[in-house]
C-alpha cells in the first residue's frame, strides 16, 4: 500500500504561484509513476501533469503547459507540482496519485489508470 498526504494549497491571487508536495509512505515511489489531477467545482477530476520513474520524462495537460512543472524527489519519497502564472480557471481540488510502472505504460493521463490517490488539497485563485 501507498499512502499520499498532499500539501502547499492556499489562496493566492491570479498571476501568482503555488508549489504543491506529495508526500508517500509504506513503500517507496521510484518505481511508480505520479501524477496530479484536480477537481473543480461541478466538473470532472481532470488530467494535470504525470512524471516517469526517473524524472526524465514528463506530460502535461494543454491547460498548464508552460506554466506548471512536474518533479520528483526519490529520496525524499515526495512528488511536486510548480504552479506559476495561476489563474482564476486553476481554481480545484488538487490530488496526488501513483501507478506502478509495470501496470501502466508512461504517459498514464485517465484516472482510472492509478492506483493509489491523495486526500487532495485546495487551491484557489481570485481574480
Amino acid at each position: 500500500q501507498v499512502q499520499l498526504v498532499e500539501s502547499g494549497g492556499g489562496f493566492v491571487q491570479a498571476g501568482g504561484s503555488l508549489r504543491l508536495s506529495c508526500a508517500a509512505s509504506g513503500r517507496t515511489i521510484s518505481r511508480y509513476h505520479m501524477g496530479w489531477f484536480r477537481r473543480a467545482p461541478g466538473k470532472e477530476r481532470e488530467f494535470v501533469a504525470v512524471i516517469s520513474v526517473s524524472g526524465g520524462s514528463t506530460d502535461y495537460a494543454d491547460s498548464v503547459k508552460g506554466r506548471f512543472t512536474i518533479s520528483r524527489d526519490n529520496t525524499k519519497n515526495t512528488v511536486y507540482l510548480q504552479m506559476n502564472s495561476l489563474k482564476p480557471e486553476d481554481t480545484a481540488v488538487y490530488y496526488c496519485a501513483a501507478v506502478p510502472e509495470y501496470r501502466r505504460p508512461f504517459p498514464a493521463s485517465n484516472p482510472g489508470e492509478y492506483d493509489y490517490w491523495g486526500q487532495g488539497t485546495q487551491v484557489t485563485v481570485s481574480s
